[in-house]
């Protein structure tokens, strides 16, 4: 049996909260809350939250995370693992014609492996898919760098 990374636990638990953006000048309090794992801080639930979703979970499962909310600073965090593990940070390229991975200050997105069902798609457990927290589909060639959390 595969144990659940304790990272992954908390974002299992956010997404069963069933966070969502809350359209117009009110903002979802728990996605601020992610905000305020970054250094950025935002102050609106429209702002991208895919790296601070990411960073609060790896927070309070126990790991430092970048304090950016930039997707792409995961790129530089922990360790390079291969192939994916259950739970692992799964960074994304974003957009047309994307740069590569070692491209951070580029748009990404950022999110944890739940399942690779197919060879050319996984599933990302994420926030700010489709303005909330959920699992959804991705094509595997999106994939820029799958990490680990260092020791």
């Amino acid at each position: 049996m595969i144990e659940t990374p304790k990272w992954m636990a908390v974002a299992q638990q956010e997404a069963a909260r069933g966070v969502k953006e809350i359209s117009g000048a009110i903002h979802q309090d728990r996605i601020l809350l992610y905000h305020a794992s970054t250094s950025l801080a935002a102050t609106e639930d429209e702002v991208p939250w895919c790296a601070a979703f990411a960073n609060f979970c790896i927070e309070l499962g126990g790991h430092v995370g970048t304090d950016s909310a930039r997707a792409r600073s995961f790129l530089l965090w922990g360790v390079r693992i291969s192939p994916p593990a259950y739970g692992a940070i799964v960074v994304l390229s974003r957009g047309p014609d994307p740069p590569g991975p070692e491209v951070i200050d580029a748009p990404g997105h950022v999110g944890f492996l739940v399942a690779s069902p197919t060879p050319d798609e996984i599933l990302v457990l994420a926030g700010n898919q489709a303005d909330q927290v959920c699992v959804r589909p991705f094509p595997r060639d999106r994939i820029l760098g799958v990490r680990w959390p260092d020791g």
